[in-house]
């Protein structure tokens, strides 16, 4: 190839560096990853096969694995089989291992059964960073992102589903009765025999299929949700954002502090919904951060009387927004916020100047609540601008103040749900988008909270790297 810039023959004899040392540069961030893991009692920690057996074949040591791991979600390479392969080829993972090629069984096994362990480092992680001074503030936002299980939608069962399978089967099971019995009618010899027996081969399976889904119907009754999925027994169907859509998966439920975007707090659930995860995340970024008080931020979905006194009880403030969940706006009529409410009096002032009086206290999914209305409504003039009955009532929580005092923090500073929005999301966006992480590779709720440990402690390290680069982030762990 005359005339072109050409490469070294492939026979040629070439000299590399003669230490592994010498092909990773100073600000490498596999070096952060070394560094960080030998920073670690992995013994202490609970890590299995910490300490080398007495007899038998040596095994790999846990800190070998772990970091094969870090690097791994770190470059979007989290199955254990390409990890065996990068082990064998990828001149940084060589350094990083020592050139050990542990072997994809080995590698998986690893991460299922050192789960409480890997969490405890993505924890241990998150104290570094406080007790280096990174960690300061006193604001997190609160929120949860669904990631895709193992198991698909097809694999996952609740009685509408089943119900509508088996209409769809004994649809077919009609259409092929019908086929048999027109070729019965119609032809002979060899070819109808042909076509009969082809058709009650069809009408067979789907007979047992029609047999297993009524199976599988009983025992959904057993099931707490009314859920029952195959691959992963504990992956659930969940609704998205998005119109009309849902995936089988979890639900991911990240703490993020609002200063430095590193996420101080992580779960993983298999609830679909996010109202019973406020107080729970809040007191863990709390514990985390080593606070007496914290501000947690939260959207909507979040909103939940009991949850916001349990984080007030636990001395955090919360600002979630209430959601309208009345129709009233829609066709034009007065709203709960159109009615004020005077504590010292504890009445409703209605819009026609009217006094809503206490009247009783009753109890909704044992949370008290009050009840106020007037009797006057029948002869007041903006009737039909307020209710269709015969007075307008209005309920009131108990601890309603403090839902006021949070809709007062949002009228005074709206900007709340834009620090939310722009500090929870970056973490997320960054693990699915930039590391990869849209879905997990493992079955079962422990071996699922373990792989988003290690997603959670590879963003982490990533993020103190572009805070305090390299060197200084190791320079740093090391005072």
């Amino acid at each position: 190839m005359a005339g072109f810039i050409e490469g070294v023959d492939r026979g040629q004899s070439v000299l590399f560096p003669d230490r592994l040392d010498d092909w990773i540069g100073e600000d490498s961030l596999v070096r952060v990853v070394d560094f960080s893991v030998e920073e670690v009692d992995l013994q202490c920690l609970g890590f299995a096969r910490s300490a080398p057996a007495r007899t038998g074949r040596p095994g790999y040591h846990p800190a070998v694995l772990l970091k094969l791991f870090i690097y791994g979600y770190l470059n979007r390479i989290p199955s254990s089989r390409r990890l065996e392969r990068e082990a064998g080829r990828n001149i940084e993972v060589m350094w990083l291992t020592g050139k050990l090629v542990p072997d994809h069984k080995t590698i998986a096994d690893f991460r299922r059964d050192n789960g409480a362990g890997i969490r405890k480092v993505c924890a241990q992680f998150v104290e570094l960073c406080r007790r280096i001074g990174v960690l300061k503030g006193d604001c997190v936002a609160i929120d949860g992102s669904k990631f895709k299980a193992v198991n698909n939608r097809d694999r996952n069962f609740t009685k509408g589903k089943i119900a509508s399978r088996i209409a769809h089967l004994e649809a077919d099971v009609e259409r092929y009765i019908t086929e048999m019995v027109r070729i019965d009618r119609q032809e002979e010899g060899e070819a109808r025999a042909g076509k009969v027996e082809h058709l009650s081969r069809r009408y067979g399976r789907i007979r047992q299929e029609i047999a297993r889904l009524r199976e599988m119907d009983k025992a959904l009754a057993d099931a707490p949700d009314g859920q029952i999925s195959l691959t992963d027994p504990d992956a659930r169907s969940m609704a998205t954002s998005a119109r009309h859509s849902g995936l089988v998966g979890y639900n991911v439920q990240s703490a993020v502090d609002a200063e430095t975007h590193l996420i101080v707090a992580h779960e993983v659930t298999n609830q679909g919904f996010d109202r019973e995860q406020l107080s729970p995340m809040a007191i863990a970024a709390k514990t985390a951060l080593g606070r007496d008080d914290l501000h947690a931020i939260a959207d909507k979905g979040y909103f939940s009387g009991p949850e916001i006194l349990a984080c007030h009880e636990a001395g955090i403030m919360t600002t979630v927004p209430r959601p309208a969940t009345s129709g009233n706006a829609a066709k034009g009529m007065y709203v709960k916020a159109d009615f004020v409410y005077d504590a010292e009096r504890d009445v409703y002032v209605c819009p026609a100047g009217e006094d809503l009086i206490y009247r009783y206290t009753t109890e909704e999914r044992s949370i008290p609540i009050r009840r106020y209305w007037i009797n006057g409504c029948k002869t007041c003039p903006l009737r039909t601008n307020c209710t269709t009955g015969n007075e307008r009532r209005i309920s009131r929580w108990e601890r309603e103040d403090l839902v006021d005092d949070m809709d007062s923090r949002l009228g005074r500073d709206p900007d709340y749900m834009t620090l939310r929005r722009c500090t929870v999301e970056h973490p997320f966006g960054t693990i699915k988008a930039w590391m990869g992480g849209t879905h997990f590779l493992t079955r079962r709720l422990k071996n699922v909270r373990s792989e988003m440990a290690l997603n959670v402690l590879a963003y982490n390290i990533k993020r103190m790297v572009a805070l305090l680069g390299v060197r200084g982030l190791m320079r740093a762990m090391q005072a």
